[in-house]
């Protein structure tokens, strides 16, 4: 367990890696277009590759500034993914722009319009599933041990900082 946490950094890199690879793969080789709400939860993966790099460039990695916007991305992209879910088992409502959810037009150019912006892919409806779990439950999971993961790696650094 010891290892985990010290090579979490690394870890957390490379299940970003995964995870934002394997939607790209799904999305682009197997045309599974991603609605949304998909392409939001996969912005802390892009944040995560982005800035593990320089971090470690600059030789920071014990930043409490890198692990703190490493735990506010795992955030942002658990929020998304737990509302995605939600969604789709219809225990939430969606934004009008991903759920198919439109208001009563005025007029004809509203209608238009409305009929226009509606999107290609509905975030209630399940594109993907295996054994049943939609691809937003399996990042929702995903997320939530990455947070609980990374919980753990802040605190035992910040244990260790006051140490020495």
């Amino acid at each position: 367990m010891i290892r985990i946490f010290n090579n979490w950094l690394t870890i957390l890199f490379l299940l970003s890696i995964v995870a934002l690879g394997s939607a790209l793969i799904a999305e682009y080789f197997f045309s599974l277009m991603p609605c949304k709400m998909c392409i939001k939860q996969r912005y802390p993966y892009y944040f995560i590759i982005l800035i593990i790099p320089i971090f470690y460039f600059f030789r920071r990695t014990q930043s409490i500034w890198l692990q703190t916007m490493n735990q506010l991305a795992i955030l942002y992209g658990l929020f998304y993914s737990v509302w995605h879910v939600g969604i789709e088992q219809k225990i939430f409502n969606g934004p009008e722009s991903c759920s198919g959810i439109k208001s009563v037009a005025n007029s004809l150019k509203d209608l238009k319009d409305q009929i226009a912006n509606q999107p290609v892919v509905n975030c209630s409806e399940v594109s993907w599933a295996i054994f049943g779990i939609s691809a937003a439950t399996i990042n929702s999971i995903l997320l939530l041990l990455i947070l609980v993961f990374n919980s753990i790696f802040i605190v035992r650094n910040l244990s260790w900082s006051k140490k020495n």
